[in-house]
């Protein structure tokens, strides 16, 4: 294959599913200068360990990181140890508040078990940003902070907002940026990775190269995934997330909810799927002529096999016909043992639903009661104060997927 057809097959490539690339024609000749010379790409990402668990939202930039380690490019993870103590600004109404170190590194612990599932780890470097940002002396921070502006820092649009709404900007908030653009100093980044919130963030690393006299990085910015509703986007707080995690069956019942018009931005940001399959899979939802319940049964599978493999995912699959489309119970409800003084009382129906770790209160099990997904024993119970004596083998469901079964002791 000629270079020029290299250059355009790595281009198509990483040009999926992103947003906006700056510049692209520094891209391009990034890559043609990679593969004349056979040196890698140097491509950069910067987690703050400031949540421990990840869900599909997040994996959409790290998809395209695996997209290009596949391409031959070195792929380096930057924990933000350092820059976690200030907290990403971005977005944020108010100053965040700054996390412990016990909470950085146990944070940390559970981002490098995760994202190993989605990169190659004999291909990742993974680095943390206090190796260069901790040694700096208060002269040399000073310095950095020179090279910008604070009209420059008022462009961004979370801290203008608070400027014209009289709400504090701290000025260590500010040094945020250019700590994460000194971490592409550091690396000498070739291209940065971030969603379309980092923006600004990304920009200022290609600034401070510049200040640095090195060549400037790449700015990559992927999309922001919506959550299975799709009107807002994927988050925990707001129960629309499918999270890597999770169990294979609970991962397939939720991606099967998903809106089908999200199928295919489902296909194109979180799976790896290659281009060509992609192409043919929306010109059968095109032309309806496959069903798109069939198409998202698809990207279960796909999905449920990037974090517990191909068998999982069809047994989660044989599990869900079973049950929602033969009506049949699933084989592996788990067993919930009660003690025996309990078999002669009994007990409030959404007391009984948290004891079972079928919801997370009694809160929530009153407001699932109300709203007609609770049955006992295959019977639906829509009595928000219903007592119910425990009986051995009784099973209870809430919802479509949360099933448990009532057992001595």
């Amino acid at each position: 294959m000629s270079i020029k057809n290299e250059v355009e097959r790595q281009l198509a490539i990483i040009k999926r599913g992103t947003v906006e690339i700056v510049p692209e024609a520094s891209l391009e000749e990034k890559i043609k200068k990679s593969i004349e010379t056979g040196k890698p790409l140097t491509v950069k990402l910067g987690l703050d360990p400031s949540a421990p668990d990840i869900h599909l939202g997040h994996t959409v930039v790290l998809q395209k990181l695996r997209q290009f380690q596949e391409l031959g490019h070195q792929v380096v993870i930057i924990i933000g140890d350092f820059t976690g103590r200030i907290g990403d600004p971005t977005g944020k109404s108010e100053t965040r508040k700054q996390l412990s170190e016990e909470e950085l590194k146990q944070n940390a612990k559970t981002y490098q078990k995760q994202i190993f599932k989605i990169l190659d780890s004999e291909k990742t470097k993974l680095t943390f940003n206090s190796e260069w940002l901790a040694p700096l002396t208060f002269q040399e921070v000073v310095e950095l902070a020179a090279k910008i502006t604070v009209a420059r820092m008022l462009e961004r649009d979370d801290f203008e907002k608070r400027f014209k709404s009289n709400i504090p900007i701290s000025v260590h908030e500010f040094f945020y940026p250019l700590m994460q653009g000194y971490d592409s100093v550091a690396l000498r980044a070739d291209v940065e990775l971030g969603g379309t919130d980092q923006k600004f963030n990304l920009l200022m690393g290609r600034t401070l190269q510049k200040e640095f006299d090195q060549e400037p990085q790449v700015a990559l910015m992927m999309p922001i995934l919506e959550g299975l509703n799709g009107v807002q986007k994927m988050s925990k707080s707001l129960g629309n997330y499918i999270g890597i995690d999770e169990a294979s069956q609970e991962m397939y019942g939720k991606t099967m909810s998903l809106a089908d018009n999200l199928i295919m931005r489902y296909f194109e940001l979180v799976t790896q799927v290659s281009l060509d399959e992609l192409e043919m899979i929306r010109k059968s939802l095109e032309d309806d002529s496959v069903n798109p319940r069939d198409v998202k049964m698809r990207l279960a599978r796909e999905i449920i096999k990037i974090y517990h493999g191909k068998d999982e995912a069809l047994r989660a699959e044989n599990q869900f016909k079973a049950v929602f489309q033969q009506g049949n119970m699933p084989d592996d409800i788990p067993d919930v043992k009660f003690d025996q003084n309990l078999w002669e009382e009994k007990i409030w129906l959404p007391k009984l639903l948290q004891s079972c770790n079928l919801v997370q209160s009694t809160s929530e099990g009153r407001r699932m009661v109300k709203q007609g997904a609770v049955k006992v024993d295959g019977d639906k119970v829509t009595d928000v104060d219903a007592e119910i004596e425990i009986n051995e083998g009784m099973i209870l469901q809430v919802g479509k997927r949360k099933f448990a079964r009532v057992s001595r002791i």
